[in-house]
């Protein structure tokens, strides 16, 4: 899974730097992430993953590291399996 996020987020996040010099669980604001990238990210997970992001995880934090990118998708998916 994270390298599926790594791979969306260096399509769609228009990061100045290379994903792949960005630890897991580094900040990806800090690293140069907007929030209009971050939206295109989340465009792009939920075609991905055939999911949809609910409220709860519509926030910056959600989508401030590739680890919490995956945290988010991994309870996001478990909810959908239940």
């Amino acid at each position: 899974m994270k390298q599926t996020i790594r791979t969306l987020l260096a399509k769609h996040g228009n990061l100045p730097v290379a994903i792949d010099s960005v630890g897991d669980g580094a900040d990806l604001y800090d690293a140069g992430l907007s929030s209009f990238a971050s939206v295109q990210v989340m465009l792009a997970l939920e075609e991905e993953f055939d999911i949809e992001f609910p409220e709860q995880f519509l926030n910056r934090k959600s989508f401030s590291s590739v680890e919490a990118i995956e945290a988010a998708l991994s309870e996001i998916l478990k909810e959908q399996a239940a």
